[in-house]
Parts: structure tokens; C-alpha cells; sequence
């Protein structure tokens, strides 16, 4: 796990560089020096040989802040080192820890010219060593091209890991954004409906209080007061529902049409309903429920006290229509500047249907929608 996020992790982004570099670099001196000592590919080190060789590491502490100066300053050590025809294995682990830093880190025709120059120093400095080991000269070039190539690879990888990454994380600040959305609508529905119908029942109360007080009718106070406590008691509900489906663990259904007919009931609407035994899908089912919430919202608020309001719930051809009239005659209809008509557009929108919203010829105030059992897009 911890070699996997390296390779995918930002060199130039790792906590503490210089330090970790610094380290590596000593490891890797310690390992020159013993290849100096052990391998027989040249001649051992002078007091000039190992200040080369010495002097080589110093600058890979920086490899990650710098690393084409770094690589620049190893090859003005690798290069005298080899020409003195020293041991010449020892050096090569700090130059290719500055090509693949170089190639991991830059762009492909900054590698690929960093490859030339190098290339062109290593094969002057092998000819001027030893001019006739062409095996020799393959070889040291093929290295070359090696860790060039596989710093470029990763430095690729890289990028294709932090695409795929920022792709994830914008798709899930989108759902996110989706589901926050959908939550305020269910919110607003809910909230806007139920406190619209205390603000009825509570005028009714309050009318029958002060219309005749000497001949108090209390069993419509009664009536006015039980339908304040019961729609109280459906909004409670409806907002733990909502806010448990916002963490992630409900404890019931979403509304569907087996609700409306008590939904329309605590708002004196007509329902009728025409689907027979057909199976909604849940989400059409709760679309449905919010989008004829929303419109008796709309009614009972701007539609008069005396408005009559239909609820017609329907079935055609794998479409089902909902459809909320009233004969109201408020001033101001029901397409103010509120978020009402909008949300109940966005939720046909979100199963594929669309919705309709305006004045009545004659008077009163239509919301019509079209929602397709499979999602397909109808028009109304």
C-alpha cells in the first residue's frame, strides 16, 4: 500500500523532501563506497576519485526542489569520475536517481532532450575510455533510456491516477449537490404545505371565536383545533423522514399515491384516481405525492377561501398524469416568485417528465404533469 501511494503521490508534494532526499542520498553514498571497494570494473578511487564520487551525492538532497540543476551538478561529478577511468559501477545508482527524478517530474520533451544530452556526455566520455567496447556503449546508453523512459511511465501514471481522482470527486460534489437539492425540496414541500394549513385552520378557529361568542361553536372550534394537531403531527413525521434519509438510514417509505388520499383529505380537495393496479416505481410514486402537495400548497394559499380544488391522478399508455385544478379568484394566482412552481418542474424533471403551471381559462389555476413509468421523455 505504502509503494502504491508513493508511485501515484506528487514527488514535488511529499512532506518533508530535503530531509527524506538527504537520506537517500547518504544510503546511496554508503552503497557507492562499497561497490568502489568490491567491484572490479575500473580503478580504485584516488583521493580525486572519491571526492568525485562523494561530491556526486551531495545534490540529490535537493533532487526533488531542483532537479535539473541537481542532474546537472551530478553529471559534472559522474562525468571526470568516468573519464578517470574509476570504478564505474559505483556513481551509477545517483545518476539514475537524477534522470528518473528529472524524467518523473518534466515534461516529455523536456526528458527527451535531458536524454540526448546525456546520452551525447555518456558515449564521449565511454569512447574516450574505452573506444572499442561497443557492447559497452549499448549498454550504458540502453540504461540511459531505461530510467528515462520509466521516470516518464510513472510521471504518466500520475497524471491518469489524479484525473480519474479529481473525475471521482467532482461526480461525488455533484450527487452531493443532487441530494442536498432534493432534500431542500422535500423540506420546503412539506413544511410550506403543512404551515399553509395550520394558517387556515387557525383563522377558522379563530373566526368561530370571534364571530357570534355567545353562541361558540365548539364543535367547529374543535374540528379546526384537531386539524392543527393532526397536520402538526404529519409534518413531524415528514421532516424525521427527510432527515433520516439525509443520514443515510430511513426507517420508512417515501410518500407515494397510497398517501394522497390523506394528504387531500387535510386540505378539503376532491381525489380521483385512475391507476388501477398498476405498479408505480417509488420514485414516480414520490414525485407525484410532492408535486400534488406542492399545488394544494399553492390552492389553499392563493386560491380564496372558497375555492374548489381537484386532485386527478391517472394512467395512459405507461405515462402517469397528475393534475391539480381550482375555480379560485384570489388576486395574485398561484405563480408568484417562490420556489413552488420550480421544484415541482425539477421533480417531474428528475424521472424524466415535465410539468405545466398556469391561469385557467375562466379563472382558477392548473398544475399538469406527465411522468413516465420508464423514464422516457413525454411532453404535455
Amino acid at each position: 500500500m505504502d509503494f502504491a501511494a508513493a508511485l501515484t503521490r506528487d514527488p514535488q508534494a511529499s512532506p518533508h523532501p530535503v530531509r527524506r532526499d538527504a537520506t537517500l542520498a547518504a544510503g546511496f553514498a554508503v552503497v557507492a563506497v562499497v561497490l568502489a571497494l568490491t567491484v572490479d570494473d575500473g580503478r580504485r578511487p584516488d583521493a580525486v576519485g572519491w571526492a568525485l564520487l562523494l561530491a556526486a551525492h551531495v545534490p540529490l538532497a535537493w533532487r526533488r526542489k531542483a532537479p535539473m540543476p541537481v542532474l546537472c551538478a551530478v553529471v559534472a561529478c559522474v562525468a571526470p569520475y568516468h573519464a578517470l577511468d574509476f570504478m564505474h559501477l559505483a556513481p551509477i545508482p545517483a545518476s539514475m536517481t537524477a534522470l528518473y527524478t528529472v524524467a518523473s517530474t518534466g515534461r516529455v520533451k523536456r526528458t527527451v532532450l535531458v536524454g540526448l544530452a546525456v546520452t551525447s556526455v555518456t558515449l564521449t566520455t565511454q569512447l574516450v575510455v574505452n573506444p572499442h567496447e561497443v557492447v559497452e556503449l549499448l549498454r550504458v546508453s540502453g540504461w540511459v533510456i531505461a530510467m528515462l523512459v520509466f521516470g516518464a511511465s510513472i510521471r504518466l501514471y500520475r497524471q491518469l491516477v489524479a484525473g480519474v481522482v479529481e473525475r471521482a470527486e467532482r461526480e461525488a460534489e455533484r450527487k452531493v449537490a443532487e441530494e442536498r437539492l432534493r432534500i431542500a425540496r422535500d423540506l420546503h414541500d412539506l413544511l410550506a404545505h403543512s404551515i399553509t394549513l395550520i394558517g387556515v385552520q387557525t383563522s377558522v378557529a379563530a373566526h368561530v371565536l370571534v364571530a357570534d361568542p355567545d353562541r361558540l361553536d365548539r364543535e367547529a372550534l374543535v374540528r379546526a383545533l384537531d386539524g392543527i394537531s393532526e397536520t402538526c403531527r404529519e409534518a413531524r413525521t415528514d421532516v424525521r423522514r427527510t432527515l433520516d434519509v439525509l443520514r443515510a438510514a430511513p426507517d420508512g417509505p417515501l410518500p407515494d399515491l397510497a398517501s394522497l388520499p390523506d394528504l387531500v383529505r387535510s386540505s378539503g380537495a376532491d381525489l380521483t384516481v385512475r391507476t388501477g393496479e398498476a405498479k408505480v416505481p417509488a420514485a414516480v410514486g414520490a414525485a407525484a405525492y410532492r408535486i400534488v402537495q406542492e399545488s394544494l400548497t399553492n390552492a389553499v394559499r392563493h386560491g380564496g377561501p372558497d375555492a374548489v380544488v381537484q386532485v386527478d391522478v391517472g394512467l395512459a399508455e405507461g405515462v402517469l398524469t397528475v393534475r391539480v385544478t381550482d375555480d379560485g379568484t384570489a388576486p395574485g394566482g398561484t405563480a408568484g416568485s417562490g420556489y413552488g412552481i420550480l421544484g415541482m418542474r425539477e421533480r417531474a424533471r428528475s424521472v424524466g417528465g415535465t410539468l405545466s403551471a398556469g391561469p385557467r381559462d375562466g379563472g382558477g389555476f392548473e398544475v399538469a404533469a406527465a411522468l413516465p413509468l420508464a423514464g422516457r421523455e413525454v411532453a404535455v
